[in-house]
C-alpha cells in the first residue's frame, strides 16, 4: 500500500481508479456528485457547464401538397434513399429526416427545404 501511495505522489495521480477502491479488505469509497452527507442540505453550490450541442436532428413538420413531388426530390439529394423510400418517408409527417449533422449542415438543409415549400426543424 505504501508502495502505492509513492507511486501516485510521483506521477502526480490524484484519484484512484475503480479497480483500486475494490480490492478486497479496502471497502469501497464512493464518493456522492453532490458533495454532500446523508440529509442535511445547505452544502456547498456545484456550477454545471451547459454543454453546446453539436449534433442536430432535421425533422420535416409539413410541406405543401402541391409540392410533393420537389419534396421528396430534395429529401433524396442530402439522403442515400430511393425514391420509394423517400416517398413513404415524405408521407410520414412528422418525421425526422436526417439524425446526428452538424449545425451548419442542417441550417443548409432547413433552407433547401423551406424553398420547394417544405416546413422542416431542427432539434
Amino acid at each position: 500500500m505504501d508502495l502505492v501511495e509513492v507511486m501516485r505522489e510521483k506521477k502526480g495521480i490524484t484519484e484512484l481508479p475503480l479497480m483500486m477502491l475494490m480490492t478486497p479488505g479496502m471497502g469501497v469509497r464512493v464518493t456522492p456528485k453532490g458533495g454532500g452527507g446523508g440529509g442535511g442540505g445547505g452544502g456547498g453550490k456545484i456550477e454545471e457547464k451547459k454543454v453546446e450541442k453539436t449534433a442536430f436532428d432535421v425533422k420535416l413538420d409539413a410541406f405543401d401538397a402541391a409540392s410533393k413531388i420537389k419534396v421528396i426530390k430534395e429529401v433524396r439529394t442530402f439522403t442515400s434513399l430511393g425514391l420509394k423510400e423517400a416517398k413513404d418517408l415524405v408521407e410520414k409527417v412528422p418525421t425526422v429526416l436526417k439524425k446526428g449533422v452538424t449545425k451548419e449542415e442542417a441550417e443548409s438543409i432547413i433552407a433547401k427545404m423551406k424553398v420547394v415549400g417544405a416546413k422542416v426543424s431542427m432539434e
